[in-house]
């Protein structure tokens, strides 16, 4: 799901990570006796409002944020039909006639549900090898190598005319939906709307309504085939409703911009995106390596970004016994699992991955995966198993240590990117630890020691 542009996208439907936060800050509970009265027990789940088989916990969110207590999303669902009314001199300004918006909004109410989901995004709450196990296995190639071959003209005609290798856009294809089968089962106007009217990304989500609408008004997709994610992503290789409006493109000629029933529109749509993010024709991913001994690992991360002749010269080398086939190509160190994990070195087109999906382990099923459909091998070093992966409270308690020691993380949101993988990286350097940025729960017992 190029979505998570941020939402993490999926995001669509969720890895990366992911989705996405959370320790529990403890909630004041209102003195409103009605409110006490439906106030549902910590086990018992409430269900959504109308249908679907979706069913909301009753709990708050996981990361605090204070639209995402179990309060604040009764009382945001209660004015769900005055917000949705509201949002129509937005709808026609778009175009959207009368007509159009009535259908798709009588009657509707909001899936809570989704609540459950917005703070919880595999990309963001899974190991790097977890993650990878479940979207780079087996049967996940051998369909895709099926596909690839099924489809061989419209994969070959989208990569000569957007210069995007076709593995990475069978990748995309497999990771996002399981080549279609995957895809989610809740309208998409229902999600967006819901999202747009209760939940901490209402901002967000009401561009991806509005959106979804225009797609409505224009035909491109019909209203009942336009299902998709909780978070609105829709399609073989989730788009959300947004970017569908900026990217997809009609490349089987039939007038209509179908990226959910045509495989060439929603290939070379797929191939658009990519384009359009600053893909580099004919550069790969990326290249698993082997550091050497007594490694500076402050080098790794993305600010650091360096030729691979120059991290040749520091004693980087790759996994297989290959050279390195452009040494001039830049690259930064990634260590998705600090230094007893499988180390990289990142190229270009990562970067552009990640725009389509922000998580690191999102864009590493991707590149992976498209290594694997070409006839590449699994990744060389293993990783640590025995490695305890922090919860998503655990890892707003490290954000939030970080920030009480001086360390600049950002506002925390459990998602353990960049800002924080270098803050913890300082803090490991200043606490004689193995700089490797991960964060393990060693890091997180340390910071919780009195300074």
């Amino acid at each position: 799901m190029p979505m998570f542009m941020p939402i993490l996208r999926h995001a669509v439907a969720g890895l990366i990570v992911v989705s996405l936060a959370d320790a529990a800050l403890a909630q004041n509970k209102p003195d409103d006796w009605l409110t006490r009265l439906f106030q549902p027990s910590a086990t018992e789940a409430v269900p959504a409002p109308s249908g679907g088989g979706h069913q909301w916990s009753g709990q708050s969110g996981a990361s605090g944020n204070p639209l995402m207590t179990a309060n604040a999303i009764r009382a945001a669902a209660a004015d769900f039909p005055d917000c949705i009314a509201g949002l129509w001199p937005a709808a026609e300004s778009r175009g959207i006639t009368r007509a159009t918006f009535e259908r798709a909004t009588g009657g509707l109410t909001p899936d809570l549900s989704i609540m459950d989901l917005l703070d919880a995004q595999p990309e963001f709450t899974k190991s790097p090898w977890d993650y990878l196990d479940i979207l780079v296995d087996d049967a996940r190639i051998a369909r895709g190598r099926e596909l690839l071959a099924q489809y061989a003209k419209a994969f070959a005609a989208a990569e000569r005319a957007y210069g995007v290798d076709r593995y990475i856009l069978a990748a995309i294809w497999g990771v996002e939906s399981k080549y279609g089968t995957k895809g989610g089962d809740r309208p998409v106007i229902r999600s967006t709307a819901t999202l747009a009217c209760v939940g901490r990304r209402r901002d967000f989500f009401r561009g991806e309504f509005l959106a979804a609408l225009e797609i409505v008004q224009r035909g491109d997709v019909p209203p009942e085939r336009l299902i998709g994610s909780w978070a609105g992503a829709f399609g073989p290789t989730q788009f959300m409703p947004s970017t569908f409006e900026r990217y997809a493109v009609d490349f089987d000629g039939d007038g209509h911009r179908d990226i959910v029933d045509s495989v060439p529109d929603a290939v070379a749509s797929t191939a658009n995106n990519l384009k359009s993010y600053g893909w580099v024709r004919g550069e790969g991913w990326g290249y698993e390596v082997v550091l050497p001994q007594h490694f500076d690992y402050l080098l790794a991360g993305r600010a650091k970004q360096m030729t691979l002749r120059q991290w040749q010269g520091l004693g980087v080398r790759r996994a297989v016994d290959k050279p390195f086939p452009r040494p001039a190509e830049r690259a930064y160190l990634l260590l998705p699992a600090g230094a007893r994990g499988p180390a990289f070195l990142m190229l270009r087109n990562f970067s552009v991955i990640m725009k389509y999906n922000p998580s690191e382990a999102y864009a590493l099923a991707i590149g992976h995966l498209a290594d694997r459909l070409r006839g590449g091998a699994p990744f060389v070093q293993p990783w640590p198993r025995d490695e305890r992966v922090l919860t998503v409270a655990e890892r707003y308690e490290m954000q939030q240590l970080l920030a009480r020691r001086g360390f600049d993380i950002g506002e925390p949101d459990g998602l353990l990117g960049p800002r924080t993988r270098v803050a913890i990286r300082r803090f490991q350097a200043a606490t004689g630890q193995i700089p490797d940025g991960f964060a393990s729960s060693v890091v997180l017992d340390r910071l919780r020691r009195p300074q």
